[in-house]
């Protein structure tokens, strides 16, 4: 299947690479279908949310895990039922970032990460019941960022 993108311009993918969102993302609940893209360069540290059904949303996102090693996302019973899974720790996360200049200055939300359960590439955003984690830390708060910038 042919895509136009906004980050990497037409791309082929296949039915088994798009990401289900029963209940899209927030502000864009009738976006349900994405698929994700690596940045080149990043280590796979950095992606695309690409919307299947338009050029537009597509957002950039991040592996919350080579920003701070020591996150650690708890969900919900009802999340994990819904994910189809017994731990949080059965799924991967990713977390939305805003791009900014210079680099530092942008932002990722630690509190509500997108979380992918890779078995039935069933996905969802969620909010995090913690005040560990906010939506908006600055990229320079992190130590050595792995395979970014």
């Amino acid at each position: 299947m042919q895509l136009n993108t906004k980050y990497f311009g037409q791309i082929e993918y296949a039915p088994e690479d798009v990401l289900s969102f029963p209940n899209g993302l927030f502000g864009f609940e009738s976006e349900k279908q994405f698929v994700m893209l690596p940045f080149a360069g990043s280590g796979g540290n950095m992606l695309c949310f690409q919307s299947t059904q338009s050029q537009t949303p597509a957002f950039i996102a991040m592996n919350p895990f080579a920003l701070k090693p020591d996150y650690a996302p708890v969900l919900s019973d009802e999340e994990l039922r819904v994910m189809e899974v017994d731990d949080s720790k059965d799924l991967c996360y990713y977390v939305m970032c805003v791009a900014r200049e210079p680099v530092g200055a942008s932002t990722v939300n630690l509190r509500c990460p997108v979380v992918v359960n890779p078995d039935t590439r069933r996905a969802m955003q969620v909010i995090l019941d913690t005040d560990t984690y906010h939506m908006r830390h600055r990229l320079d708060e992190f130590s050595a960022i792995e395979g970014v910038g």
